[in-house]
């Protein structure tokens, strides 16, 4: 018995939620609208402003689905209600970002900058060039963007300089002892 899979998935009122003979789900909300396509088996259930997941039968892969398609359509139909944000810090003498068209352009001390492309439906905002937010209504191209951007300088223990996300605490090491 899946403990996630069972669970409801309460519709906002502004939030709707459509899905085809062929398992095409469009979740559509005031922030935008998402599609994905459940996997065979999978039945999604729409009634009165709740969603209902159910499988067709009891094997080991249906029941891991189960579980999965309920998380990723609760994470469609928040994202295109509130939407989705990670914040990151760049720490550093020197270190600096700033968006510059459709890329962010990041100096990390390399000897050249970095400059990775957003992807469509991502935006980046930049704060006194060491604070970056990235906002959308897709949870796994948010989580994904902000990885990638803290996977060019992840933050070293012994100075504590990279970029790592806001929340995330870095446990520095001691350095080494003159005897």
């Amino acid at each position: 018995m899946s403990r996630i899979g069972n669970q409801r998935i309460s519709l906002p009122e502004k939030v709707a939620v459509s899905v085809t003979d062929q398992g095409e789900l469009a979740v559509e909300g005031p922030k935008g609208k998402l599609e994905w396509t459940l996997p065979e088996g999978i039945v999604l259930k729409e009634e009165e402003g709740v969603v209902l997941i159910t499988r067709s039968d009891e094997s080991r892969k249906q029941k891991a689905l189960h579980g999965t398609s309920r998380s990723l359509v609760a994470n469609m139909v928040e994202g295109v209600n509130t939407g989705f944000q990670k914040k990151l810090e760049i720490h550093g003498v020197g270190f600096r970002a700033a968006v510059k068209g459709k890329e962010l352009d990041l100096s990390l001390g390399f000897s050249h900058p970095l400059r990775h492309p957003i992807p469509e439906g991502i935006k980046v905002t930049v704060e006194e060039n060491t604070q970056i937010t990235v906002e959308g209504i897709d949870k796994h191209a948010v989580g994904q963007f902000a990885a990638d951007i803290r996977a060019y300088y992840p933050p070293e223990p012994y100075k504590g300089k990279g970029v790592r996300y806001a929340d995330e605490h870095v446990r520095r090491k001691a350095g080494k002892s003159v005897q």
